[in-house]
């Protein structure tokens, strides 16, 4: 009798345990049945109206690191798919190719279709380029990384065009006509297609070529480490993700420190000999990175204005991702998307930022603007706050016109000198700490210090900041939000290879998606550096950052229309 009731007990105890574990995965199903729904992982437009993404087909990647653990919704997935396929770059034909074949902007050449037609202001320009290799064979393929403007020196005007990728040597570029009088065309190669093939590789495969490090300290003893998004070996490491973005950042852990006597973060440098010999013949400054290439006939069109048109509206644009977005017209920047007012004068601008709050967000390019913010308004007085030079936080004061500016660089990866930890801040976090309102500005950049990278790692920055703005948003509608896009600078072999141009694009292009359809600003910094006249530079000159504050005050306070 003993043994039935055991036997009974025994069975009613194992149905206890199965109905809990049906429970228990039932629960789990519930809980993840809805995974494209995570709060933050939709595009959504300023009406708050989702766009479901096109299908796209699924691009077979090499696992970067610690992102192979990330946990992506449905739609986040889909999104990171789609941004993937938009800057896919075109390949070269399977197999070696030598120096020799690759793209020779000398022999290269462009022509400019129907030069003698009647061209007007606003009609479009096309031009064809046509390239070859070193040997004067016409190229079959495509792949090379152009930059094309229109510009007239004497009126100090210029505007960038749109390159199209014919896949077969030919290339398109499209130009508008924005000004009258006689309007050259100027076409460079970047990078030849060979090159880039180079670019992606190191981008995939060597993303540890710029490393970082960290200090730390205890009485008198300190160890410094080296740090990064990820470290290869079994060594021991000090785990410094962020709680509340998840962005992972580690550094090697000191032998004889712990991990909480860190107290210092900087650039540790760029690594060498990444190329083969071969390979190295593809970045040479002055044969294949950024030379110009030559029109075989006419390179310029006279321009007659457009008849019976208001000057002041004849350029405008209603569309917002209009090419181009703008163009420079004695030395000042025209929008074709908003109205521009220029802050000559210094109190123009404390008139507009009386009473605010301003917050600029990002690396040294942003940076520029609180220099030239507080070197130009007399007013606002930078307050020392004993932080690094070039590295900050920095922060000016306008105590007659109650003005607070106040610049902080981006968490890792920032290739800065030394950072102390304890300034070590995601925009993400420090946008959720910002009350917002109509009186409060706040501008971001973030792009150069991502470029050694996986794409991957740009897109979960952009997402985690995303989630923040449109937080901010939520609960502060009036908030002005603007963002100042990548710029081009000056290329050399070993800068191509950790901060080309091509590598900025893409990120930039990556950005302007992600942020498509919410309520934030762009100033166009890419097109105002490929339209202007000065050489290049990773800072653009003074002239050009005057022209991004005018644009970004014009944000701030719009002209009455």
């Amino acid at each position: 009798m003993w043994r039935d009731s055991f036997r009974l007990q025994l069975f009613c105890l194992l149905m206890a345990v199965l109905a809990l574990v049906v429970l228990v995965h039932n629960f789990f199903q519930l809980e993840h049945l809805d995974d494209d729904t995570v709060s933050g992982s939709n595009w959504i437009t300023e009406n708050n109206v989702q766009h479901s993404l096109s299908q796209t087909t699924k691009t077979t990647r090499k696992p970067y690191c610690g992102y192979t653990q990330q946990t992506l919704s449905k739609r986040e997935q889909a999104e990171q798919e789609s941004l993937l396929a938009a800057i896919e770059w075109p390949k070269p034909p399977e197999g070696k190719i030598t120096f020799a074949q690759s793209t020779d902007p000398t022999h290269s050449d462009f022509v400019i279709v129907k030069p003698s037609r009647f061209f007007k202001v606003g009609d479009q320009l096309e031009v064809l380029v046509r390239m070859k290799d070193f040997q004067g064979n016409p190229k079959q393929y495509g792949g090379d990384y152009l930059q094309a403007r229109i510009h007239s020196p004497g009126l100090k005007a210029g505007a960038a065009g749109r390159v199209v990728d014919g896949h077969n040597g030919f290339y398109k570029v499209f130009f508008t006509l924005l000004w009258p009088g006689e309007v050259k065309v100027s076409v460079s190669l970047v990078h030849p297609s060979e090159a880039i093939q180079v670019l992606l590789r190191l981008r995939e495969e060597r993303p540890d070529r710029v490393y970082f490090k960290s200090s730390f300290k205890s009485g008198r003893y300190s160890e410094t480490t080296e740090c990064n998004v990820c470290l290869p070996g079994g060594l021991p490491v000090c785990n410094f993700t962020d709680l509340y973005t998840g962005e992972p950042w580690f550094c090697y852990k000191p032998r004889k420190l712990s991990c909480a006597s860190r107290i210092s973060h900087a650039k540790g440098g760029y690594l060498k000999g990444l190329l083969t010999r071969e390979e190295s013949l593809f970045f040479q400054s002055d044969v294949n990175i950024k030379r110009p290439i030559l029109s075989s006939g006419p390179d310029s069109v006279i321009v007659k204005p457009k008849a019976f048109t208001d000057s002041s509206s004849m350029d405008r644009a209603e569309d917002p991702t209009a090419s181009p977005s703008g163009y420079y017209y004695e030395d000042q920047w025209r929008s074709r998307t908003h109205w521009i007012h220029n802050f000559n004068k210094s109190d123009d601008i404390t008139e507009c930022l009386q009473g605010k709050v301003i917050h600029l967000f990002g690396d040294s390019t942003i940076r520029q603007w609180f220099e030239y913010l507080t070197a130009f308004v007399p007013d606002l007085v930078e307050f020392n706050l004993g932080s690094p030079k070039n590295v900050g936080p920095f922060m000016s004061v306008d105590l007659r016109h109650n003005i607070l500016l106040k610049f902080r660089c981006h968490g890792p990866p920032i290739r800065f000198s030394t950072v102390f930890s304890s300034e070590l801040r995601y925009i993400a976090n420090e946008l959720d700490n910002i009350v917002g309102g109509r009186n409060t500005v706040i501008a971001i950049t973030i792009w150069s210090h991502f470029s050694t990278f996986p794409v991957e790692v740009y897109i979960r920055r952009l997402r985690n900041i995303r989630r923040a703005v449109l937080r901010l948003l939520d609960r502060s509608p009036k908030t002005a939000i603007v963002i100042r896009t990548a710029n081009v600078q000056e290329l050399g072999p070993e800068v191509s290879l950790f901060n080309s141009d091509w590598y900025s694009f893409q990120l930039d292009s990556v950005m302007r998606k992600m942020f498509s359809g919410i309520a934030v600003h762009f100033v166009d910094a890419w097109e105002m550096s490929v339209a202007h006249y000065l050489p290049h530079n990773l800072h653009p000159h003074e002239i050009i950052v005057k022209n991004q504050i005018d644009a970004f005050l014009s944000y701030v306070c719009p002209l009455q229309t």
